[in-house]
């Protein structure tokens, strides 16, 4: 069983995993705005991903005798200027979400949680690819521009995306 402390945080993670869905909703609807229907497309993956970590963690709550929480979501940023800014956005929100996964797992490690240590390894290599997802899209934007050809390939590469959750462990 995990402390009420570390419930609460993981409640609080859960809105988090829910509002970065929220925010790449707004994101992919910007994205539609601009007819990059492969774009948008990436971002509602992204969202279908999101709310499957937030279950992981609702689901985890619940082996472990906790109740979860759910309080509203921000509102996210719904205006943007540019395609590149909705990546470089995306990118610095991941950063954002590692160092919340990190300070989960510096809380387990204190607490000397070791269920919930190895929970988050999951959450920490997830993070890892998160950030190199945005951080590769975000350059191949910077090199060609917020236009032309390379966008629409890059739009009709994205449009094939899918979400399929991992294999249960």
């Amino acid at each position: 069983m995990i402390s009420n402390k570390m419930a609460a945080k993981i409640n609080e993670q859960i809105k988090n995993e829910l509002y970065s869905g929220h925010y790449y909703v707004s994101m992919a609807a910007y994205c539609a705005s601009l007819d990059l229907q492969g774009f948008s497309n990436f971002f509602i993956i992204q969202e279908q991903e999101e709310r499957f970590h937030a279950m992981k963690f609702f689901h985890y709550l619940y082996e472990q005798g906790h109740d979860v929480k759910l309080t509203g979501l921000d509102q996210p940023k719904t205006e943007f200027a540019s395609l590149e800014e909705v990546f470089d956005l995306a990118w610095k929100h991941e950063q954002h979400v590692t160092s919340l996964i990190n300070g989960l797992m510096d809380l387990a490690i204190e607490e000397r949680d070791y269920a919930t240590q190895n929970l988050l390894q999951w959450y920490i290599g997830e993070q890892v690819e998160e950030e190199a997802t945005m951080s590769g899209l975000l350059k191949k934007i910077q090199q060609m521009g917020d236009r032309g050809a390379g966008i629409y390939m890059m739009d009709k590469e994205l449009a094939a995306r899918t979400f399929t959750p991992p294999a249960a462990e």
